[in-house]
């Protein structure tokens, strides 16, 4: 349940994609502006029946044809303005967007008008809705290294205001991380930072990998590091953190139950976890359910919880600045409205 602490809590987001943001209201919107070029139903109330994965390569399919609704600047425009509105009813402060380029380009997209596109949503956002936005742009893993090279080409040369890092999503299964290393060399030498999914739909071994061949900062997911000790006391002793999306992996049945999430292994074990919301209108959520279902994976009070938006905010990538001003914001609220140390 949503308390109204967890409402009116500030946060940060540091694991949601942007077009797995767009609320059934927009995905429809969408839908109807280019009705019959995409199977996604122009009705919102379908939208939860198409919205349910047989796994993740369903999943990956269905999120495609979304993709697909994205067919000019302007709808990227609108899409990103509209996921920073939804953020910041949430009382978001500060989100980095996980931003898939390669896949609006190869649609006819030119890459100067998609950056664009979101960089003037970002701008607009900020000044309507107080929220910062940043950018992950993401390689979509299943279109191999041609997405790569093209991904790192128009983050190098379009290079816009809001870009902070470099990331790596799609399949995990058949998609070894090794083989992106020279790309991440070259945007981690650009100044990007490193934050490849790994570790959600395959084993230990994927997070290793992006730790040791891309250099990875954060880890997107990183469940499977729940199954080897070794890795988790690394994680631990590095302090690379891992943003975890509860409700995706069961929804992608990444992992079967929500009582079988190892949120609560990978927190005992000391690893630095934040809460994400992946692609929540996909999967029936929000922050704000993310983070209710996290306070009861792991039996947390208010100041857990407020303890669960502090490290997002701290294992972003703020500048220490705004790293502080974000921080006093949730102390001022926290001291505000806290109830009792008690257990929920």
């Amino acid at each position: 349940m949503v308390t109204p602490f967890i409402a009116g809590l500030p946060k940060a987001e540091l694991h949601v994609h942007h077009v797995g943001s767009a609320s059934p209201r927009i995905v429809a919107e969408l839908a109807a502006r280019h009705e019959g070029a995409s199977p996604v139903p122009a009705d919102p109330a379908a939208l939860a029946e198409y919205f349910e994965f047989k796994d993740f390569a369903h999943f990956v399919d269905v999120y495609l044809t979304v993709v697909d609704l994205i067919r000019d600047d302007t709808d990227v425009r609108m899409l990103t303005f509209e996921v920073a509105r939804e953020l910041a009813r949430q009382q978001v402060r500060y989100a980095e967007l996980t931003v898939t380029p390669y896949s609006s380009v190869k649609r006819g997209i030119p890459a100067p008008a998609f950056c664009e596109a979101i960089e003037d949503a970002r701008r607009a956002a900020a000044a309507e809705f107080g929220i910062e936005l940043r950018w992950c742009f993401d390689i979509p893993g299943e279109a191999g290294l041609p997405a790569a090279e093209e991904t790192l080409r128009i983050a190098l040369e379009e290079r816009p205001d809001g870009l902070i890092s470099f990331g790596l999503g799609g399949p995990e299964i058949g998609v070894p991380r090794p083989q992106f290393k020279p790309y991440f060399d070259k945007a981690r030498a650009a100044g990007l930072h490193s934050a490849p999914h790994a570790g959600e739909t395959t084993g230990p071994q994927t997070i290793w990998d992006a730790v040791r061949e891309l250099g990875a900062e954060r880890i997107g997911h990183g469940i499977a590091a729940a199954q080897d000790p070794g890795l988790m006391a690394y994680l631990a002793e590095h302090r690379i953190p891992l943003e975890v999306c509860p409700t995706s992996n069961v929804r992608t049945r990444a992992v079967a139950a929500i009582e079988e999430h190892p949120l609560a292994v990978l927190v005992g074990a000391g690893v630095p976890v934040s809460i994400g919301s992946d692609d929540p209108p996909m999967f029936g959520t929000t922050l704000e359910q993310e983070y209710a279902v996290a306070a009861r994976l792991l039996d947390l009070d208010d100041q857990g919880i407020a303890g669960l938006a502090r490290a997002s905010v701290e294992q972003s990538f703020l500048p220490v600045e705004g790293k502080a001003a974000l921080l006093a914001e949730i102390s001022e609220y926290v001291a505000r409205t806290a109830g009792p140390a008690t257990a929920r």
